[in-house]
């Protein structure tokens, strides 16, 4: 059995991932807020959004603490299509979850119904990014340890879609996500202690790309779509926000000799 390393570059690795997945829960969080505040095409824009930003934050979580996998004995490579494909994964199923909540009309059946297809997708996303390893040996998995991985990508998602339903205040879905993210690297750690690697010869061609080839200008790439969309989102104005101007434009274009006096009607002789 080969010996696992789940930091090989200290804590580098873990600190970055969680503050990915903080960062996308947050993102998500406040899309989500606003899409319930909005209506039509707006609300399905807004959890478009809401989708991709916890979607990704998940997935670039996942693959930055990857980055930090080694296993003593043999190289790691990824499966190029295998691994774009999970992130596609995670994108579509926290969606499905995100518009089960913003469009159910029975709030807790569709937060019970988002919060399981949500947890689920998870889980198939971590264990499918599992799944493009390429290394020299056998992968194996402990099916408690699995089992509890799952259980806490259920409960993750459902707290979340929780929050996204009850907390408005900045302030509180700063800390919802905060706990979204533990609660999300949690499930990850949990799922990489459950992997034991049987390793065999190193001899031979490893098929794949490297971790520096691949997964490291992705997870930055996505990285970088975070921070461009949580700024876009900060900047944009609230539904509040935007009735608020709407309304002083209006008492603009009436002019200050219409506000304040009543309208007077004048006869002619």
């Amino acid at each position: 059995m080969g010996h696992l390393d789940h930091a090989a570059f200290g804590l580098l690795t873990p600190v970055l991932s969680y503050a990915m997945a903080v960062i996308g829960a947050a993102l998500g969080l406040r899309c989500t807020v606003r899409a319930l505040s909005a209506t039509g095409r707006s609300r399905r824009n807004w959890l478009i959004t809401a989708a991709s930003a916890i979607g990704t934050g998940i997935w670039t979580m996942h693959f930055v603490a990857m980055l930090g996998f080694a296993v003593r004995g043999t190289d790691i490579r990824y499966n190029v299509p295998l691994t774009i494909l999970s992130l596609v994964v995670a994108v579509l199923v926290v969606g499905a979850g995100v518009f089960c909540v913003g469009y159910g009309r029975n709030r807790p059946v569709a937060l019970l119904i988002g919060g399981l297809s949500t947890g689920l997708g998870v889980a198939s996303m971590h264990y499918l990014g599992m799944a493009v390893l390429r290394l020299h040996g056998t992968v194996r998995y402990d099916p408690l340890l699995v089992a509890l991985s799952v259980a806490i990508a259920v409960v993750a998602a459902t707290a979340a879609l929780w929050a996204a339903l009850n907390i408005k205040s900045p302030v509180a879905v700063a800390v919802a996500s905060l706990v979204m993210g533990a609660a999300v690297s949690s499930m990850h750690y949990t799922g990489m202690l459950a992997v034991g690697v049987d390793v065999a010869s190193a001899e031979g061609h490893l098929p794949g790309a490297t971790a520096m080839q691949f997964i490291f200008p992705l997870a930055v790439g996505l990285g970088s779509y975070l921070f461009v969309t949580a700024a876009f989102v900060a900047l944009s104005p609230t539904a509040g926000e935007s009735a608020a101007y709407f309304t002083a434009e209006q008492a603009t274009d009436l002019g200050p000799e219409t506000t304040g006096k009543p309208h007077q009607n004048i006869a002619h002789a």
